[in-house]
Formats: structure tokens, C-alpha cells, sequence
């Protein structure tokens, strides 16, 4: 009997324990909450072309100075997305103010050039001809404000003179460069 008496407190402690491990009640894990993450709010939309937009057109600084174009030369700018000759609003906002200078302005009778660009990634051929496009959809654009089609003379430099390596480097070589003529 001494022995039973000894054990029993034992053998509850183990059947208290089994049962706890087996299905009996157990608290929840505790949760952690993260603490909140900061938002920062985008930066307000830029009112007009800057070094920030997305600008397919590099303006030749003699155009700039000689029709009084409010804008910076966007030459660091990105410009056309990859595989394409599509442009933008800012593009076709910066060619309507070229074109009334050529038209109607200080330029009114001077010829340009457009130099359509592409970064070095696919064949050469294909460079050339994307390169094409793009200068023939200034080109078409310009013609259309009226610049007459014996002032614009479009070209392709293709992925000759491309310096990027990177896709920031890539982004400045898809371009058309518009110059005056010499």
C-alpha cells in the first residue's frame, strides 16, 4: 500500500502530462505584430519636360537657343522604350514647339536632321532599320504640323555610336537626335 501511495502522485503527474501533449488544452502561439512600415507619397507629376521625363527626342542646342524653347537639353533623359518608335505626349509636346519654329519662327526655312538610335542589343540590321523608324516617326509627326518633307532629313545611326552596357546606359542610346542641318 506505501507503495501505491509513493507512485500515485507520479503517475498523475504523467497522465497530466500525456494528457496535455496528446490533444489536451494548450495556449495559442503568441502573435507578433510588425511594427507599421512608412509610406513616403510619390513625388508631384513635373509640369513640363525635364531631365526626369521619358523623352525620346534630343534637341540640338542650337535649336534650343534659336527658337527660345523653355526646356533643358535632354540629352540624360531616357528615351524610347526598347523595341519601339512610339511617342509620348512630352515627345510630341517639344516637336509642335520645333515645328512652329520652323515654320513660322527664327528657323522658318532651315532644314534639320533626325538621327534615329538604338542601343547595341540585336543584330545590326535590325538596329538600323528600328533606328529608321524612330526618325520617320519624328519625321511623320513634324510633316504633319507642316514642316515640309525637303527640310526634314531622317537618318539611322542603328547601335553605331551606342554607349550603354546596362539598361540606364541602353535607355539613353534609343533615341532621335534632331539637328540643324550645316
Amino acid at each position: 500500500m506505501k507503495l501505491l501511495v509513493t507512485t500515485l502522485p507520479l503517475v498523475l503527474v504523467l497522465v497530466a502530462a500525456l494528457s496535455g501533449a496528446c490533444g489536451g488544452e494548450t495556449k495559442p502561439p503568441a502573435t507578433v505584430t510588425p511594427p507599421p512600415v512608412a509610406t513616403v507619397a510619390p513625388p508631384p507629376a513635373p509640369t513640363g519636360p525635364s531631365k526626369s521625363d521619358k523623352m525620346a527626342v534630343n534637341v540640338d542646342d542650337d535649336i534650343i537657343k534659336a527658337c527660345n524653347l523653355k526646356f533643358e537639353n535632354l540629352d540624360e533623359a531616357p528615351k524610347f522604350d526598347y523595341d519601339t518608335d512610339a511617342l509620348t505626349q512630352g515627345e510630341k509636346s517639344i516637336l509642335e514647339a520645333i515645328a512652329k519654329c520652323l515654320t513660322s519662327g527664327p528657323l522658318k526655312g532651315r532644314a534639320v536632321d533626325l538621327v534615329g538610335r538604338a542601343d547595341p542589343r540585336g543584330e545590326t540590321e535590325y538596329n538600323m532599320t528600328l533606328g529608321a523608324k524612330r526618325a520617320r516617326s519624328v519625321h511623320t509627326f513634324l510633316g504633319g504640323l507642316g514642316v515640309p518633307g525637303d527640310k526634314l532629313r531622317d537618318t539611322s545611326r542603328g547601335e553605331l555610336d551606342a554607349k550603354g552596357t546596362d539598361e540606364e546606359g541602353w535607355r539613353k542610346d534609343r533615341r532621335v537626335d534632331v539637328r540643324l542641318t550645316k
